[in-house]
């Protein structure tokens, strides 16, 4: 091969593996709808006063992904989530090719290449990949790989580029913070040949950080507490590890969730003998590794301090951080090093091998929040189809919703925005055609939204027994009786009690018991009338007489 087409040979491969990236991330999100905190931005944040932008999400300083968000939704409504995942993807690529750049100029393109394939297809980290609420935490990284890149310049364009990159990287959210301290150790190391006038670098973002926190984020809940600082050194370890489980895909390959972590523990031993084998060895590490290890621990052991249920060492979403950590550092360790073909050809091996099984686990991911996104565009559609009927205060509880990612919608807040933007909800159609578990969650979510309502009376099938307007039920027999919006009667003889149902987009089972009704009772049922021309069905278990009638 020509040496020029030889040394153009990674660029080209790191251009595949970026478009392929591209294409599988958008094939495995092209049908995905809106999922859990990113129904807070939709329905909590409309408008555009200061406290819009600037209330804290959990701790978070969110000014830029709301405002993207927002930019979005004015752009293209709410009908379909696909350009919010088109954004992230791209944010994706974006990050990925930073953390090329910034390997390339200490090991060459080859290292570069094979440290930025397993991060494009990282599915341990799968929330990250698929879940563009996590913008935020990606916007950070990214703009903090271009803040470590900016201060390599080591002129005046490279700090102010490198100041306006922290001020970004923490306005997507505190996860900047870290590089703003990545730049301060800059700073302190270069005190003596540039002096300490460049303290603006990181300052100007920590001062914003603080205006901010005094003003709106003080405002956030705090898990801060003396058992996380005491345990924080453990956490530390466990981020650690947990990231390098996913990276090496050894997470990936362990059908034991609860064996991960030990894995990627014996991985981290395994890195820290080598490092500890090796220091002797190198003339002399860079100082371009203590920023970045200035952040990555700034990061851990903040991540540590803030420990809550979800935001564990070991947290899905973490994961990717931490493995462009790694990255970063080992590069910054292994700077000047020259592999040979075999241990490129070895390296490639481990690659491709840690991405095939790592891509499993982002399908895996993927069709969990397809699964997810069944549940919230069934679980939208029944509250569309109780829209004359429902209540103001009616919440989409996980309990009533079947998934905890709807918990920021209610009915007050979602039909406004559901008028001027639209709404992925299923119609009525759409609904009927559902899978199994949409619609059984629908007529749930309906039950309640409309709502349906029992009415119990002492006596039943007295006068009247044959009359044309009733179908018998109960006995051996269970036949199920369609109903039409009203009142219906359900008449039981005396007895033992029975056992109502309902369904009315589910098949096969019926998931809304009205409970019990006594024998010798009649249970008055209404049904408000909706959107959905479906009808009910009713069944009524019972092992004496009983009948159903309008």
């Amino acid at each position: 091969m020509p040496r020029s087409r030889a040394a153009a040979a990674p660029y080209l491969l790191l251009a595949a593996a970026l478009a392929l990236s591209l294409v599988a991330l958008l094939s495995l999100c092209a049908d995905l709808t809106f999922f859990q905190d990113t129904w807070a931005y939709l329905l909590r944040r409309r408008g555009f006063s200061a406290e819009v932008f600037l209330d804290p999400h959990n701790e978070h300083l969110v000014v830029i992904p709301v405002a993207i968000e927002k930019l979005l939704v004015e752009a293209f409504g709410t009908s379909s989530a696909l350009p919010e995942y088109i954004v992230l993807d791209l944010m994706l690529v974006a990050t990925a090719l930073l953390l090329f750049v910034y390997v390339r100029r200490r090991l060459g393109p080859w290292p570069a290449l094979l440290a930025t394939v397993p991060v494009l297809f990282l599915g341990p980290a799968w929330q990250v990949l698929l879940w563009p609420f996590e913008i935020s935490l990606v916007g950070s990284t990214m703009c903090g790989i271009a803040v470590l890149l900016a201060l390599e310049r080591e002129d005046r364009r490279g700090d102010l580029a490198a100041c306006l990159l922290v001020v970004l990287s923490i306005g997507f959210s505190s996860l900047g913070i870290p590089f703003a301290v990545a730049a301060l150790v800059d700073v302190l190391q270069h005190r003596r040949g540039r002096g300490l006038r460049r303290l603006y670098v990181p300052a100007v973002g920590l001062v914003l950080f603080a205006a901010w926190y005094l003003g709106y984020g003080h405002e956030a809940k705090s898990y801060l507490s003396a058992d996380s600082v005491l345990h924080s050194p453990v956490f530390v370890v466990q981020g650690l590890s947990a990231s390098l489980g996913a990276l090496s895909g050894i997470t990936a390959l362990s059908g034991d969730p609860e064996g991960r972590p030990y894995l990627g523990f014996a991985l981290l031993l395994a890195l820290a003998a080598l490092i500890v084998w090796r220091l002797p060895r190198w003339p002399g590490l860079s100082s371009r590794l203590w920023p970045v290890v200035a952040a990555g621990g700034t990061f851990w052991v903040l991540a540590a301090f803030n420990r809550s249920p979800g935001r564990e060492a070991m947290a899905n979403r973490y994961m990717h951080f931490g493995a462009i950590l790694v990255l970063l550092a080992a590069a910054d360790l292994l700077k000047g090093t020259r592999f040979g073909a075999r241990a490129l050809l070895a390296g490639a091996a481990v690659v491709l091998a840690a991405t095939a099984v790592n891509y499993g686990e982002l399908r895996d991911g993927a069709e969990e929040m397809h699964d997810q996104t069944v549940l919230t565009r069934a679980d939208l559609g029944a509250m569309e189809i109780a829209r004359e009927t429902i209540s103001p205060v009616f919440m989409l509880y996980p309990e009533i919703a079947g998934t905890p990612s709807l918990i920021d919608v209610n009915a007050a807040t979602y039909f406004p925005a559901a008028r001027e933007h639209g709404t992925p909800a299923y119609s009525p159609a759409e609904l009927a055609e559902a899978p199994a578990e949409g619609r059984r969650q629908a007529d749930v979510v309906l039950s309640q939204a409309l709502p349906l309502s029992t009415e119990a009376r002492p006596g039943a099938l007295g006068a009247g027994s044959a009359r044309k307007d009733c179908v018998r039920v109960g006995g051996r027999e269970a036949p199920e009786v369609r109903i039409a919006p009203g009142a219906t009667r359900i008449e039981v003889a005396p007895g033992p009690a029975a056992e109502i149902y309902l369904r009315r987009f589910a098949t096969g089972e019926y998931p809304v018991s009205l409970g019990a009704a006594r024998g010798g009772s009649t249970t008055v049922l209404r049904v408000p009338a909706d959107r959905a021309p479906r009808p009910w069905y009713l069944l009524v278990q019972s092992r004496q007489r009983a009948r159903v009638c309008r």
